[in-house]
């Protein structure tokens, strides 16, 4: 039996073999542009044509998002403060009011983000013969 030459070769290279090996080649070649073209079909635009444009709106999305969760955050601890100093409750209304502001600062990020929807703004639901639920 013959060594193998390289990796992945088996060693056999009798001119029968040769030809099948060629066949599942060419198969493997054919089966690899198709899903190359599949996958180019389904990616979005080429970034390269606005690039300069599209980083800018990617730092301003960052600043918005990141100071939306600060603002939260910011918000919870001062009313946490302001209720400490007026009811005495001395660490419990900054730890609650942090939380809670912790939790609305992560809300406004997934709501800018469009990762959920707004408060209040569901589409009507609809019936089965098209008309809409009251």
């Amino acid at each position: 039996m013959a060594k193998p030459v390289g990796p992945g070769e088996t060693g056999n290279s009798r001119p029968e073999n040769r030809d099948e090996t060629g066949r599942r080649d060419d198969e493997l070649e054919r089966r690899r542009r198709e899903l190359e073209a599949s996958l180019a079909s389904r990616r979005p635009a080429s970034r390269e044509e606005g690039k300069e444009a599209g980083s800018t709106a990617g730092y301003g999305q960052a600043l918005k998002l990141s100071s939306e969760f600060i603002a939260g955050i910011a918000v919870g601890v001062g009313l946490g403060w302001i209720t400490d100093r007026f009811a005495g409750t001395s660490p419990w209304g900054l730890i609650v009011f942090l939380l809670l502001g912790f939790g609305a600062g992560v809300l406004n990020v997934l709501r800018s983000a469009g990762m959920i929807a707004d408060a209040g703004s569901r589409a009507p639901e609809k019936r089965p013969d098209g008309t809409e639920k009251k």
